[in-house]
């Protein structure tokens, strides 16, 4: 048996349900769910009718590389989004079934035994278990309103750098919503020419920001931009679970170093990773096409406007910069004397579970979604957001989360 198993932690949705495990939620309030990043928008038509058109093709292997047409809709998305001036779809791009599971395999294949696999801290919790099952160790860098929610590499040491094989990266970051600027970015590249390690960006919500705001900038546009067009040491992960409304396709990319695509190619198939022909052409429809983009931006720029009007007397927010989730810190509150008190700072399970019982509300604890690090745990105080429901949920639960903090 793999070793690493025994080092893995409760996955924060089973942790969270022995939270609630004795709790009985109050029936007189309809339940809301917004405890898991999940979209809630209907999947486009044009999704679903060129998944239909191509059924007859389920008689047919699929192609780990992914079709010409798959990957040649992958790198127009990409030249057009990220004003790259090219990228070789044949060498440079890679469909994979979802981040979640190409994120995971990633640190399999390139990371050996007891390296560092460094990442930010709160997190998506498949990083940390990549790194653990790949036999390394994972290294964790807080992300705190301090440090505006961005991982300080300044304060990484010589020695851990050197241990590095792979750094994960999320921006629009999950859960603050922060995006990693341009000179961080930069500087990370630079990092990784000095150490030799591969930089990890899971960019799967790059298409949710404000309708009137600037797009997230990414990782391969930022290495173009300094003469780097061969991507070296880049790896970006992006998907269509929250880009076009479409978990269940279970449809994403990888693109970058041609040198890692390769090794990350031989790696799936192997793996037995390929994505099947349907979901391959529907795939490509979907990143054809902005218009179903477009609007669904505009749904959570509105409901993001919505939420952020009823809570912004009773917490103080900081609006995130993209991603559709809230960052609420129950520790800023306007006026509240309580906030310097060490034990409502680590009330975020205590929070979430009176929510649960006294106003149906389901909301994910900050600390699940962190580990301990420097003697903190950055999320603890937090509570995660997830602005999937409709507008007339979500404002719903805004009123029941604002009654919930002025108790």
């Amino acid at each position: 048996m793999n070793p690493g198993l025994n080092n893995l932690q409760p996955y924060p949705f089973q942790r969270m349900r022995a939270l609630f495990g004795d709790a009985v939620p109050n029936e007189s309030y309809a339940p809301i769910n917004l405890s898991i990043g999940e979209p809630k928008h209907p999947t486009p038509d044009l999704i679903k009718n060129a998944l239909i058109s191509e059924l007859d093709k389920l008689a047919n292997y699929p192609l780990t590389k992914g079709s010409d047409e798959l990957r040649n809709a992958i790198a127009g998305y990409l030249t057009t989004r990220y004003q790259l001036g090219t990228i070789n779809s044949d060498s440079q791009i890679l469909p994979v079934n979802g981040t979640r599971e190409a994120l995971f395999a990633i640190a399999q294949c390139l990371v050996e035994k007891e390296a560092a696999v460094l990442m930010p801290n709160p997190f998506y919790q498949i990083y940390e278990g990549a790194a653990l099952l790949a036999g390394a160790q994972a290294v964790y860098l807080n992300t705190t309103r301090e440090n505006g929610f961005l991982p300080d590499i300044e304060n990484v040491s010589k020695e851990q750098w050197q241990q590095c094989q792979l750094i994960y990266l999320c921006s629009p970051g999950n859960p603050s919503g922060t995006v990693a600027p341009a000179p961080l970015l930069k500087r990370l590249i630079e990092l990784s020419d000095l150490y030799d390690f591969t930089i990890v960006a899971d960019e799967c919500y790059a298409e949710i920001y404000p309708t009137n705001g600037t797009p997230p900038v990414g990782l391969l546009e930022v290495a173009q931009s300094i003469g780097r067009s061969d991507f070296r040491n880049c790896l970006v992960f992006h998907s269509l679970s929250k880009r076009s409304n479409a978990p269940g396709l279970r449809s994403g990319f990888v693109a970058g170093d041609a040198k890692l695509i390769n090794s990350f190619l031989q790696y799936r198939t192997y793996h037995g990773s390929a994505m099947s022909p349907p979901s391959q052409h529907a795939s490509a429809i979907a990143w054809q096409d902005n218009a179903h983009v477009i609007e669904n931006r505009r749904l959570y720029t509105e409901k993001f406007a919505a939420v952020i009007d009823i809570l912004k007397h009773d917490i103080n927010i900081v609006e995130p910069d993209a991603g559709f989730y809230l960052w609420l810190n129950l520790d800023n509150r306007p006026g509240d004397s309580r906030s310097s008190n060490k034990d409502w700072q680590r009330s975020d399970t205590q929070f979430a579970k009176q929510l649960y019982q006294q106003y149906n509300v389901t909301v994910l604890p900050g600390s699940y979604l962190s580990r301990k690090s420097d003697g903190v745990n950055p999320g603890c105080g937090f509570i995660r957001v997830a602005l999937v429901a409709d507008l007339e949920q979500c404002v719903d639960a805004a009123k029941r989360i604002r009654d919930c903090i002025k108790q």
